[in-house]
């Protein structure tokens, strides 16, 4: 790829992509355009304008834009809709930030006419394979360097070692070896390695940056309410609020709560385990609270047909493939899913636990006449009861008769 004349980085003004940015300038001579979104990651973004302006990057090619509520509406809210776990725990905050940014760097390369683009993930995690997936699904042609996959820079002493020698400033809190790495987005963050990688020693408390200790949580329970229109919450306690909004609400009650906090041993998609530390507090009483909604206006052969897709679903954000066709038609369906998905859920927040307390709709499926013990006046005769076990037990009479038969 020497013909590379403009590349598009996903740069956040660390260590790491200021080194990779200097790196592509030498190693390609190519003009660098750097992307810095605004995920919610708590951190100020001015500095990485100022650091890419110190190293070279012309004003007009330095884009920071500010994507929290995109990432909230339009990748946050639909993964949610259909209740989307990992390996049945992780609400895969990091894999669901990876296609937003790819495709703002695949727009930005077309506006600046780009013909390469770039990031900084490691060549032994998903990261790389999720960005790059969303790259060619959106830009078939597009060239993609990842210095990771490329470079001799093998160590952290390396990356400091490149960054002296080509005048990068380096924070004083970033010379020493860090204890863990670090991603965090409005959804959740996510701790790995170093200290971590020991999957049988519990993860010291310094990890958890986003919920207090469940046991250092308030005696006294908090109760909410979530209001729903057709599957995504839009108001907390009656307070109508935009998503991002929204799930900020959520963070900070799951926060103070104690609630949120995962350590997981998961599979990633190429080929290894790894040990992960997640917090996410307030995707943790989002998704306790769409079940809850779902509870009384899904169908049992929706609901459980939704439950069968899941984990597909899930899998496919895993491994990079949201922009995938599968993907797309599952969405189909699971927003058709949520046409009635609408009404209020009651949640008790306690010591690291959401626990629904109470749901309502205006297009609830539960009738109370027909559930109670008392005798209703709608048209259930439990006589029919009857027959309706004496069908589903034929197949096993059969089977019983037959076993009767054969074993003399």
């Amino acid at each position: 790829m020497a013909d590379v004349k403009r590349v598009v980085l996903a740069y956040s003004g660390g260590l790491d992509t200021s080194v990779i940015l200097k790196w592509l300038q030498t190693t390609y001579g190519c003009e660098v355009v750097t992307f810095t979104a605004d995920l919610g990651q708590g951190e100020e973004l001015e500095p990485a304008r100022k650091k890419a302006e110190l190293l070279g990057i012309k004003p007009e090619h330095i884009f920071i834009e500010d994507v929290r509520e995109e990432f909230v509406r339009d990748y946050v809210f639909p993964m949610f809709r259909a209740n989307a776990l990992y390996e049945g725990q992780y609400l895969l905050g990091t894999s669901i930030a990876r296609p937003l940014i790819a495709k703002k760097q695949i727009e930005i390369a077309r506006k600046v006419g780009g013909d390469a683009v770039s990031h900084g993930a490691t060549g032994k995690g998903n990261d790389q394979v999720r960005f790059e997936l969303s790259y060619y699904a959106l830009e078939p042609e597009i060239k993609i360097i990842a210095p990771w996959r490329e470079w001799d820079l093998r160590s952290r002493e390396q990356l400091i070692a490149f960054a002296e020698s080509h005048q990068i400033p380096i924070a004083k809190d970033k010379r020493g070896e860090a204890p863990f790495s670090v991603d965090a987005n409005l959804l959740h963050s996510s701790s790995e390695g170093k200290v971590l990688e020991d999957p049988s020693v519990e993860a010291p408390e310094m990890v958890y940056m986003r919920t207090i200790a469940p046991e250092d949580a308030p005696d006294k329970a908090t109760y909410i309410t979530v209001d729903f229109e057709q599957g995504d919450a839009v108001a907390i306690d009656g307070e109508t609020l935009s998503p991002a909004a929204l799930l900020t609400r959520l963070n900070a009650l799951g926060k103070e709560n104690g609630i949120g906090r995962l350590d997981l041993v998961e599979n990633r998609f190429v080929g290894m385990k790894s040990r992960g530390v997640y917090e996410t507090p307030g995707g943790t009483i989002l998704i306790a609270a769409h079940r809850g909604i779902e509870s009384i206006t899904l169908d049992r052969g929706a609901a459980h047909l939704k439950d069968e897709l899941m984990p597909r679903y899930a899998e496919l954000i895993y491994n990079g493939f949201w922009f995938s066709p599968e993907r797309e038609m599952l969405q189909v369906l699971i927003d058709k899913s949520q046409e009635f998905v609408t009404g209020q859920v009651r949640l008790k927040l306690y010591k690291g636990n959401v626990t629904v307390v109470g749901r309502s709709s205006p297009y609830s499926l539960y009738n109370q006449d027909l559930v109670t013990f008392e005798e209703g006046a709608v048209a259930y005769d439990h006589r029919d009861a009857a027959g309706f076990i004496k069908l589903n037990a034929l197949r096993l009479r059969t089977l019983a008769n037959r076993d009767r038969k054969v074993g003399g």
